[in-house]
């Protein structure tokens, strides 16, 4: 079976979560399944291996998850960005839509260096928003946007197309729906 499919059957759609009328896709399944995680890393690893990265910058919570691991398995910086007011010490602010309402994130001032090479990670790429939002921070740092790495594309959601005409960077995805 191939690695989308796999995937595809270990994610869990839960209607109407957060809001009626949007499927949610859980990937709390495949934490579970150590084996597909290993072989999601693996797979995740191979496709970002040219791209020379200094950090991955991951949106939380589901972000962090694979994010963090990935940035272990290719020996670079993790970056958390968190919802605002979450982080301790000072940052810097992006306001951004979701597709379901308005939100802000946040990092930490000095998390990035100008002329690192970053890649913006998260969970599910649906409208772009979120990534959009994680990206204009790191240039906004001075920093290089490297790339865009997800789990899942909804593809049916105007995602793909915004960040690749906001940034002309093609995101990298396991999954599309």
């Amino acid at each position: 079976m191939q690695l989308s499919d796999k995937i595809k059957h270990t994610i869990r759609d839960v209607r109407d979560y957060p809001k009626p009328g949007v499927v949610f896709k859980d990937i709390t399944p495949i934490l579970a399944d150590p084996l597909l995680m290993n072989e999601m890393i693996t797979q995740l690893k191979t496709d970002l291996k040219d791209l020379r990265l200094d950090a991955i910058a991951a949106v939380e919570a589901r972000g962090f998850i694979f994010g963090a691991i990935l940035a272990h398995a290719l020996n670079c910086r993790f970056i958390p960005i968190r919802k605002a007011g979450k982080l301790p010490y000072k940052t810097v602010q992006q306001e951004y839509s979701l597709e379901y309402g308005t939100a802000a994130i946040e990092m930490h001032e000095d998390a990035l260096q100008p002329g690192w090479r970053v890649l913006v990670h998260d969970d599910v790429l649906a409208t772009g928003g979120t990534a959009g939002a994680a990206a204009n921070l790191v240039r906004h740092s001075g920093a290089e946007l490297a790339g865009f790495s997800f789990i899942i594309n909804l593809s049916f959601l105007p995602g793909e197309l915004n960040l690749l005409h906001h940034f002309g960077v093609k995101p990298q995805y396991l999954v599309t729906y």
